[in-house]
């Protein structure tokens, strides 16, 4: 079974929790449509929304290129809260992982992701942003592909 997320186009559902530190649960809805052209480059498009809470909404965009049979790459990323964004990724056979850092902070930020295929239609989320040598913030959630 070959990944569908990232690797295909697609429009995928996120629902889960985002956890901040010193703070409790808070749900989490979103979108990501995923793009991909003939030169092997892609194009994601995140965006999420915390529908019982204050928080501001997240967006993201990336860019990023992999090389036809290549299981690494990169990325650039355009998050509207933290700004410019390099990062890299590897496909494993059951999970893609993600890590990435913000450029030009002030202080130190980096983050990574970890997709974990639970079928062709569902994906399992984790992630975590650090600040300096302490974790902020984490996400779980689940991602459910569209199907026309």
């Amino acid at each position: 079974m070959a990944h569908t997320f990232l690797l295909e186009p697609g429009r995928w559902t996120l629902q889960g929790s985002w956890l901040e530190r010193h703070g409790i649960p808070i749900r989490v809805k979103g979108m990501t449509l995923v793009v991909w052209n003939r030169d092997n480059w892609f194009t994601m498009a995140t965006k999420i929304i915390f529908p019982d809470s204050e928080h501001p909404e997240i967006a993201l965009q990336y860019k990023g290129h992999l090389a036809h049979g290549e299981r690494q790459y990169s990325f650039l990323l355009q998050h509207n809260l933290l700004g410019q964004i390099e990062g890299e990724g590897w496909i494993g056979p059951e999970t893609i992982v993600q890590h990435y850092w913000v450029l030009g902070a002030h202080q130190r930020r980096s983050g990574f992701e970890t997709l974990h295929r639970v079928s062709n239609n569902t994906y399992c989320l984790i992630s975590g942003m650090m600040t300096g040598h302490f974790l902020s913030s984490t996400i779980e959630a689940n991602l459910e592909r569209q199907l026309s």
